[in-house]
Parts: C-alpha cells; structure tokens; sequence
C-alpha cells in the first residue's frame, strides 16, 4: 500500500509541474489545461472548440512544448489531400527506391483546425490514422 500511496504522489507531483507550466502560457484557462492533462495521461483525443481567440492553439503548444513532444498543426482546407496528412512515397532515381515521407498525422500531438472544410477523403483519413 505504501508503494502504491508513493506512486500516486509522484504521478501528482508531475500533473501539477505540468499544470503549473502551461498555466505561466495560459492564464484563467484552468478547464481547458485539465482537459488538454486528462487527454494526454488517457492517451486519447480531446475536442477543443470555441470561437476564435480563446488560446486554444496556444494551449496545445504550451502543452507540446511543456512535455517536450513533437508538435504540428495542420489547417484542413478544401483542396487537402489524404497524402497531405499521411505522407507519401518518393521515388528516388539515384537508387531505384522509394522512399518514404512521412505526413504530419505521425507528430506526437497534432492540432486539426478547421476539420470541417476538408473534404470527406481527407477526413476518413483522419480517422484512420486515429487510434
């Protein structure tokens, strides 16, 4: 039990370090940093919408940053292609091979803006790529 009781302190000293670094990016913003905390110890997604100028590309990449991950932010449009956000194969004259050039989906925290404007196949690649 001891064992267990230490582990937990570590694990809350270490949400709290977190906490209180981006909370010296984003001011008032506790909710979401909680949010943005709970995504990344579940290992899952989180939905962050709001109208513009509420700091929520600030916030991912105070997070990013604060836990030291590779970040990008890709801006759906309409003329994206799937390939765009998975990558693609190159060919390489000088060998004969194909290589390959990997998207921005494969980035340990990405930013989707504005899913909504890109079109269907784009977004079905989007959620393929989610695990």
């Amino acid at each position: 039990m001891e064992e267990l009781n230490q582990r937990v302190a570590e694990k809350h000293l270490l949400v709290n370090t977190i906490r209180s670094e981006i909370s010296k990016i984003l001011v008032g913003q506790r909710k979401l940093i909680d949010s943005l905390l709970i995504g990344l110890f579940a290992k899952g997604h989180v939905l962050i919408e709001g109208v513009p100028g509420l700091a929520k590309t600030s916030a991912v990449m105070a997070l990013a940053a604060t836990v030291q991950a590779d970040f990008k932010r890709i801006q759906f449009t309409p003329d994206l292609l799937p390939a765009d956000l998975v990558g693609t194969e190159l060919y390489r004259p000088q060998t004969g091979d194909f290589t390959i050039k990997k998207g921005p989906i494969f980035h340990n925290i990405i930013l989707a803006d504005e899913i909504n404007r890109a079109p269907s196949k784009v977004q079905s690649a989007l959620l393929e790529a989610i695990p």
